[in-house]
């Protein structure tokens, strides 16, 4: 893949990351605060855990930029880390983070 475009898919890639991430956290849901209401305090716990988990994803989704960042620095970027067999442009397309073939995926799976 040329590299021009490969830094143009992970820019890309990084800036809807970092955009997810932003828009995470306690949102308002304009409802009177009733701390002795156990509905309102277990829809508040749960929005809060699942923003947790989102949150926990989508920091590993940006660490896996990072590592191809650095790939692609390196001159590695659009070879497999486990084979050294290359990642088709089509796949890297699409997940533009890739580390494996799609046969290696697979495979861990």
């Amino acid at each position: 893949m040329d590299p021009d475009r490969a830094r143009e898919l992970l820019r890309a890639e990084r800036e809807r990351i970092e955009r997810a991430l932003r828009q995470l956290g306690h949102q308002d849901d304009s409802e009177p605060a009733d701390e002795f209401d156990p509905a309102n305090l277990a829809s508040d716990l749960y929005q809060d855990e699942f923003d947790s988990g989102l949150a926990d994803d989508l920091r590993e989704q940006l660490a896996a930029v990072e590592r191809a960042e650095a790939r692609l620095a390196a001159g590695t970027y659009g070879v497999s880390v486990l084979s050294g067999e290359p990642i088709p442009d089509g796949r890297l397309e699409v997940v533009p983070t890739a580390e494996l073939t799609v046969e290696e995926e697979r495979a861990r799976r």
